[in-house]
């Protein structure tokens, strides 16, 4: 298999695993306090989504949109697969000796369903105005300013993304309306400087990259 490929498949791998790891461990909640000026309140899943971000911005740059476009179809797919094997799992009774019971894994496990159409719903919207603006900006620019692709795609879609998935969640009775005010400030904030962070890894990636990934095509 060509470089070009393999490393494809590894930023989609990434990318999937990101995606489906969020929607399972959202419903733990930790505390954060960024310069130690303000104490917010997160889910763990948004520790590993902003990657999926990166991973479509680098698929862009160095396959084009279309690919982009496919790794998030491939997501949707995905996820859903996911969706489908946890609610049989959460149906199917337990053993008298199981180490898990069927109360724990359906306390864990039971609002997977509402949180992935949430997170799908959200997901789409996001992922698709993330692709397009960044395409936007690099044909504005006509291929200049990493930055300002990267960060203006991102920064727009993640807040596309916090805004409907705490909406679509309070809607399901998963989330509480009245924590959405902070909830919406937390994630977006996190979001924004994690874009803003990963920035020398795109730089990084695209520049280390880009030569060996064209030089195939």
């Amino acid at each position: 298999m060509s470089f070009r490929s393999t490393l494809y498949l590894v930023l989609a791998g990434i990318f999937i695993a990101s995606l489906v790891s969020a929607n399972l461990i959202f419903q733990k909640f930790f505390t954060w306090s960024p310069f130690g000026l303000y104490t917010f309140e997160m889910s763990v899943g948004i520790l590993p989504y902003p990657v999926t971000f990166l991973c479509t911005d680098l698929i862009s740059e160095l396959y084009g949109k279309k690919k982009a476009d496919q790794v998030v179809i491939a997501g949707f797919a995905a996820s859903l697969f996911v969706l489908i094997v946890i609610s049989i799992a959460d149906m199917v009774p337990q053993t008298d000796w199981s180490p898990v019971d069927s109360d724990t894994f359906h306390s864990v496990f039971g609002l997977f369903g509402p949180a992935v159409f949430a997170s799908m719903a959200a997901y789409l919207t996001a992922q698709f105005i993330d692709i397009r603006i960044f395409h936007f900006w690099k044909n504005l620019t006509n291929g200049k300013h990493l930055w300002l692709r990267n960060n203006g795609s991102t920064i727009v879609s993640q807040l596309v993304d916090t805004s409907a998935v705490l909406i679509l969640l309070c809607f399901a009775g998963a989330i509480e309306w009245s924590k959405f005010p902070a909830l919406l400030q937390a994630g977006f904030l996190f979001k924004v400087l994690v874009a803003l962070a990963d920035t020398p890894l795109f730089y990084l990636g695209v520049y280390t990259l880009k030569d060996k990934v064209q030089k195939e095509v």
